[in-house]
């Protein structure tokens, strides 16, 4: 019984180790191929992984002539992976590639900067990282001026004697990342600087619209009815160095509309001095008739000097803080004796009363730009005035009876003023209100306190008049400038 059993475990053995020496010799039969998927889609199998890469940058040559690359290189969802089979069929290199050309995108190594706005972000792609560095640095320079921007880099700033302003810091306020990657040549890839400047400050690196000069142009009014401020009109004619330049007819000028794709911010100190405008009082004497008027004062302006700390993105005003005002010269009111006191509810349309205290700026005035809040082109129907200080006094212009008072998304706590004589005028972003629907308000009367509430960067007014019909319903705006200067 032990010899069979001895036998059976000899006989069993010796099957196992021919299995064993069958299954090393299939083994060893066994080759390493590659294969290809792109997006995780199987295109096929190839025995020389370098032999695909060779020929995609070979086939490519003119995307290396386009960028200057030394190397084109497969899609990025283009995965080879090893493996071991006794299937010795493969597919041919070049069938493989006409599948990848007709799936996907070939790449070149490059540089993507990623610029984040609020939630947005927009992907910039370049051959060298120094394409975009200059092109960002030349977009800083459009919006400060290159001589300026020299002097705050270079540390040559002249300095503040009695007036004047310097720029304390300059810099970009998007977050802006950057990798080194490998991109589709499907994307844009900018290889210039000059164009990646121009898309940086247009949005687009197609040419901008012209305008043949007419008889009695000038810069403000060529701007104006081509829906452009006059900043963008000096940054797209950059040979104009003002908005007073004089233009001739027949000259051809460019009409550029801007649209930034970072935000460049200048914080600026200056000190100026700052015209005081006088005012007019009315005194009213029941014994002289009506329109016999008498001016037994004449007015006079004053100066102060003002110092403020100023915000500039892109060109615009975006917030004014006054640090200290300082009065030169003070000013002298007109008065005014007036036989019989008018109607308290209609408004006179001469000598408005100025809505703020002085030593303001006007940080945008009634011109085309783009919202800085909003980022959209607009008509900005109004002038904004900045730097008089958060909750600084608002002033009704001429008396009148207040039609609206209320807070809006866009606008913030929000008053107009019916002045009864075919004008209105309305006050936004005011941190408070001091004022009723119905009230009549005189000239002078404080109505409410200068805010930041809407859409607003900073806190200032936003003033608006408007002319043969209530604002929004029937009513058109006008320039306030040509109320205020009479």
């Amino acid at each position: 019984m032990k010899k069979i059993i001895g036998e059976i475990f000899i006989i069993l053995i010796s099957i196992l180790t021919i299995y064993l020496c069958l299954g090393y010799k299939k083994e060893s039969n066994s080759q390493s191929f590659y294969k290809v998927y792109l997006n995780n889609e199987v295109l096929g199998v190839i025995d020389s992984k370098q032999k695909l890469e060779n020929y995609i940058d070979q086939k490519n040559g003119e995307y290396k002539r386009k960028y200057g690359t030394k190397k084109i290189y497969a899609p990025n969802g283009l995965e080879i992976r090893k493996i071991s089979t006794y299937n010795e069929k493969t597919d041919s290199i070049s069938s493989i590639y006409n599948k990848i050309e007709e799936k996907d995108s070939f790449t070149i190594m490059g540089y993507q900067f990623s610029i984040k706005k609020g939630d947005k972000t927009r992907n910039i792609f370049v051959t060298k990282e120094s394409v975009f560095k200059t092109s960002l640095e030349n977009t800083i320079k459009t919006f400060v001026g290159e001589d300026n921007y020299n002097a705050y880099k270079n540390k040559t700033q002249t300095e503040i004697d009695t007036t004047g302003s310097i720029i304390e810091n300059i810099y970009v306020s998007d977050d802006i990342t950057i990798k080194k990657t490998k991109i589709p040549v499907t994307e844009t890839i900018y290889t210039k600087e000059d164009d990646l400047s121009k898309y940086l400050l247009f949005g687009t690196t197609k040419d901008q619209g012209k305008y043949i000069v007419q008889e009695g142009d000038t810069i403000e009014e060529v701007a104006f009815n081509n829906q452009i401020s006059t900043e963008e009109f000096l940054i797209s004619n950059p040979t104009f160095t003002s908005s007073k330049n004089l233009l001739f007819p027949g000259q051809e000028v460019v009409i550029g509309y801007t649209n930034p794709q970072v935000n460049v911010v200048v914080e600026k100190y200056s000190v100026e001095d700052k015209e005081v405008k006088y005012q007019t009082d009315y005194q009213y004497d029941e014994n002289r008739l009506q329109g016999d008027d008498q001016i037994i004062q004449n007015g006079e302006n004053g100066l102060e000097r003002v110092r403020q700390t100023i915000q500039i993105t892109n060109g615009q005003i975006t917030n004014v803080n006054t640090v200290e005002k300082e009065e030169l010269k003070p000013s002298i009111n007109q008065i005014i004796i007036m036989g019989e006191k008018i109607i308290p509810s209609v408004g006179s349309t001469k000598n408005w009363h100025w809505p703020t205290n002085s030593g303001y700026t006007i940080s945008s005035d009634f011109i085309y730009r783009i919202n800085p809040v909003t980022g959209q082109r607009e008509q900005h129907g109004a002038i904004d005035i900045s730097g008089t200080g958060l909750g600084s006094p608002i002033y009704a212009v001429a008396n009148g009876v207040v039609s609206e008072s209320t807070s809006r998304t866009q606008d913030g706590n929000y008053v107009c003023i019916n002045h009864n004589n075919g004008y209105y005028t309305c006050y936004a972003h005011m941190m408070k209100r001091n004022a009723n629907v119905g009230q009549v308000v005189e000239r002078g009367q404080v109505i409410g306190y200068v805010g930041k509430t809407g859409y607003a960067t900073g806190a200032h007014l936003h003033f608006e008049v408007w002319i043969g019909g209530a604002p929004w319903r029937g009513g058109r705006r006008i320039n306030p400038w040509t109320m205020l200067n009479r």
